[in-house]
């Protein structure tokens, strides 16, 4: 529980609201600043909807107040976490000001899904204590949240944010280097690049895509990560479609040289014991019954049948 933290949100729009909504959940006494007022009036009752829908207790909402400034929001707060639109300068404005309002040892985190935390903190005197949290959409049900560290983000800031988050419910991951779409964002748009590559060469319509996306690979996602994958069917093989494959994609690529280094140094995957991941026979047994028990309980509905 988050009950002695107190909490600023700056934007109560789809993904500010959401927010305070999670912390608020966990205890946390929630401040949220949008400027406009339409806007920030809608946040409590946004949130007691949500609750409402989920079955869980809506009085969680009396935790989040409303700030008619950004100081007001910010001015005695533990963290700050800006959810403002994708705008570079009007960012780092908001960051520039949060800098020089909120106590000295509070973080202060950008909720941007593609944007480098290094640039928007630029204007920044303090940047050691700025980082990126990528709360995913709906934010109170998506659990992953992407931890970016900044050129210039400190080591503490990265593991304070990912405990917070840790109490928050919420599954955050460390990106240890500051690039444009960070990790979940940059392997979307390389899907949705060539998704739209193939529509654009005939090689199938819009539905089949979909199709195939959901009543293929995409329903062992929950359970079977792409480099779980490549470790379980075996690097080696992996290596040999992707010498194949790769060079007529568009751009043509190669194979990573990551992966021909261990296929090289004869890390085949699970088969061997190591490949990107270390894997000991009972591990790599339990994700093979994971991926079985998952499949076979997606097949019916699948299949046009009633699920279970």
């Amino acid at each position: 529980m988050l009950d002695e933290l107190r909490i600023g949100i700056v934007g109560g729009g789809l993904m500010g609201h959401g927010i305070a909504q999670v912390l608020a959940g966990q205890g946390a006494t929630v401040t949220v600043h949008d400027p406009d007022e339409a806007t920030l009036q809608a946040v409590p009752d946004r949130i007691a909807s949500n609750l409402e829908q989920l079955g869980r207790d809506p009085t969680a909402a009396t935790r989040v107040h409303l700030a008619d400034t950004l100081d007001e929001a910010a001015a005695d707060a533990d963290w700050v976490f800006e959810a403002a639109p994708e705008r570079m300068e009007l960012k780092q404005a908001i960051f520039e000001r949060l800098d020089q309002i909120a106590p000295a040892d509070a973080i202060l985190a950008t909720n941007t899904s593609v944007m480098r935390i290094t640039e928007i903190a630029q204007r920044t005197r303090n940047a050691g204590r700025v980082v990126g949290t990528h709360w995913w959409n709906p934010p109170y049900l998506i659990p992953l949240v992407e931890v970016i560290q900044g050129e210039r983000t400190a080591p503490e800031t990265v593991t304070r944010t990912m405990a917070l988050l840790e109490q928050a419910g919420k599954t955050p991951v460390h990106v240890k280097r500051d690039v444009p779409g960070f990790i979940g964002n940059r392997l979307q748009s390389a899907l949705w690049r060539q998704a739209l590559e193939l529509v654009d060469a005939g090689v199938c319509d819009a539905e089949a895509i979909d199709t195939v996306v959901k009543a293929s690979f995409g329903i062992r996602l929950p359970v079977l990560g792409p480099m779980e994958n490549a470790d379980l069917i075996g690097l080696d093989l992996t290596l040999d479609i992707h010498e194949y494959v790769l060079p007529t994609l568009d751009p043509p690529s190669q194979p990573a040289a990551g992966l021909r280094e261990r296929v090289q140094a004869g890390d085949l995957g699970m088969k061997t014991g190591a490949g990107y991941r270390r894997w000991t026979a009972e591990e790599a047994d339990a994700v093979r019954r994971r991926l079985l028990a998952h499949l076979s309980g997606a097949a019916p509905t699948l299949q046009g049948g009633e699920g279970p």
